[in-house]
């Protein structure tokens, strides 16, 4: 049985001479105490600290009705609480939940987990509805359907945008275009994910307890992505990227040969060669973890690539030395994106980022060397949601990999051929 009555202790007299009225909840043999909006002085109390002054009391006294209200809707469900479980729920039932400050307190979380490109994501969502609603506190209560159609528009619109810089005392004004289809798409699904982290915190099933009771994206729905744009090269174009001449030390050099790197390497991204040392060298081979879903699968993203003649001398150039040169992988993104820039004036390609490799690795794996998707996926390093239960059965075959690889590579080795004869 849980009871709940007002405090009032002697040594816990402010300075200005008040006692501020505490709310004391009694359960399982344990004590814990609320602190109220409440304060007394001495006049106001009785010998033994009992309030006396009636307009006080009757305010403590209607507290105290409705934590003995909440407690009597709780039933058998009281069991499954301790005295500091049940003081916390009375002190949250009624609290609006800011979805502002629980976006920021998820990013932090998210980043602690090593997933900073994803709590970049959950920035831009947290910052563009700070510019929707013009405010930095946000109920969550006002994420409702009809606000997301709203909100939509609001993102493929033209507009205004505020942002420190570098000093939170200076502020600047920025001019952002419309969202595309597939921006929208993934902006509504990581908005949907932020809410969804909101009720598994907030809400307790199992207790009967939902802080938050809607679910807007069950009206609203976001639908399938849209078909993204082929980001791939050709043979003849990866030929071009890497015969290009380009600076000594350059960022458009490094920007090639990390290209490069990932092509010979199943596509490798960026984040993964900031983080790669020589200990991910084991028997002429590269293992690592995929960073991007290492947290998300039980082997933990693991991979084993073959490291051919071609990729040897770049990753002896790099493997070990981004981590030095940039203070962590967004450093080595912006230094890319600059260099894929004076890359692509050199190369006369007007598309092509790093990423691209990736792609023009699985596409040539699948048009051009005969692979089956299966095994392009897991050359890839892909997360396999259909095979899930099936993989815990399947030992790891790194030779599917080596396949993969040799298949792609020895096209762009025929092609070499040709050009010489």
């Amino acid at each position: 049985m849980a009871t709940v009555s007002a405090k009032v202790f002697e040594h816990h007299k402010k300075t200005d001479g008040t006692f501020n009225v505490k709310i004391c909840v009694h359960h399982k043999a344990q004590r814990k105490y609320i602190d109220t909006v409440h304060y007394v002085v001495k006049k106001q109390l009785t010998t033994k600290m009992k309030i006396k002054d009636i307009f006080v009391n009757d305010l403590v006294e209607q507290q105290l009705r409705g934590y003995r209200k909440i407690i009597s809707e709780l039933g058998e469900r009281l069991d499954f609480f301790t005295a500091e479980t049940l003081k916390n729920y009375l002190c949250e039932i009624d609290d609006d939940v800011d979805f502002i400050k629980f976006c920021a307190e998820h990013m932090a979380q998210t980043v602690k987990e090593g997933r900073k490109a994803t709590a970049h994501n959950f920035r831009l969502v947290r910052n563009s509805l700070i510019d929707y609603f013009k405010r930095e506190s946000v109920s969550i209560t006002e994420i409702n359907s009809n606000m997301l159609i709203y909100y939509e528009r609001f993102l493929r619109s033209e507009r205004t945008m505020e942002r420190p810089n570098g000093q939170k005392s200076i502020i600047t004004k920025k001019t952002a275009k419309g969202v595309s289809d597939s921006g929208l798409h993934n902006h509504m699904r990581d908005l949907r994910t932020l809410f969804n982290a909101a009720r598994n915190k907030y809400n307790n099933e199992d207790l009967g307890i939902y802080r938050i009771k809607h679910y807007p994206f069950k009206k609203y729905k976001i639908g399938s992505p849209p078909l993204t744009k082929k980001r791939n090269n050709t043979l003849e174009q990866i030929r071009i990227i890497r015969d290009c001449k380009s600076e000594m030390g350059s960022r458009a050099e490094m920007a090639k040969e990390l290209y490069m790197l990932s092509f010979y390497l199943c596509g490798t991204n960026a984040v993964d060669f900031y983080q790669l040392t020589k200990e991910n060298i084991r028997n002429g081979r590269l293992e690592y973890n995929r960073s991007k879903t290492r947290g998300k699968r039980k082997d933990s993203a693991f991979i084993s690539i073959k490291i051919i003649d071609e990729a040897k001398p770049l990753l002896q150039k790099y493997i070990g030395k981004l981590s030095t040169r940039y203070i962590n992988s967004d450093g080595l993104n912006k230094a890319l994106s600059m260099g894929m820039k004076k890359l692509r004036i050199l190369t006369g390609l007007k598309e092509l980022t790093l990423y691209w490799a990736r792609h023009t690795f699985a596409t040539i794996a699948r048009n051009s060397g005969g692979m089956s998707k299966d095994d392009v996926a897991q050359a890839l390093n892909h997360v396999d949601n259909e095979h899930t239960t099936t993989d815990i059965y399947i030992a790891k075959d790194w030779r599917i990999v080596d396949r993969v690889q040799i298949s792609v590579i020895s096209l762009l080795r025929k092609l070499d051929k040709k050009k010489v004869t």
